[in-house]
């Protein structure tokens, strides 16, 4: 099995355009999500580019799988951000409790809600950042970005047929 790639929308349904009022002559077409990840450590306390996310996509969710449990002493926080540093997930806080292995419950910026619905016109590059306010030790996880491939202008519909 090979690779391909394909430059998006890349939309599904068996009807393409509208042609009555019920269902099977109403357009029923959607544009696939798609996935990316990228590896971070412990020592990631610099932004650390993961991926890159095409021109007009929506995020729709990030998973934080962690591998190895980031110990730190006080608060251990991953932080998904834009490389512009626009915050757009964030994992843990300012607790003592370790990032145990496992998926961790990501939580999704709404202040930055209009950047998640629409990456913008150009392509967003994600970084993450790892912050512990005390001593920190362990840790490693894989991020991935759960998406939708739109136009570079976020249409996720064709404007004419």
């Amino acid at each position: 099995m090979g690779f391909a790639t394909h430059l998006g929308p890349w939309l599904l349904g068996t009807v393409k355009n509208t042609t009555g009022t019920t269902a099977g002559t109403i357009r029923n077409m959607g544009a696939t999500e798609v996935t990316q990840s990228g590896a971070t450590t412990v020592s990631d306390t610099t932004a650390v580019t993961l991926f890159v996310i095409p021109a007009g996509s929506q995020i729709t969710n990030f998973f934080v799988d962690i591998t190895t449990a980031y110990s730190g002493t006080t608060g251990n926080t991953i932080t998904i951000k834009t490389d512009g540093g626009t915050t757009l997930a964030t994992v843990g806080g300012a607790t003592t409790t370790p990032l145990a292995i496992g998926r961790a419950t990501t939580t999704l910026s709404g202040t930055n809600m209009a950047t998640l619905l629409n990456v913008g016109t150009t392509d967003m590059i994600v970084q993450v950042v790892y912050a512990c306010a005390g001593t920190a030790s362990g840790g490693a996880a894989t991020v991935t970005c759960q998406y939708i491939v739109k136009g570079s202008d976020g249409a996720a519909n064709p404007t004419s047929v």
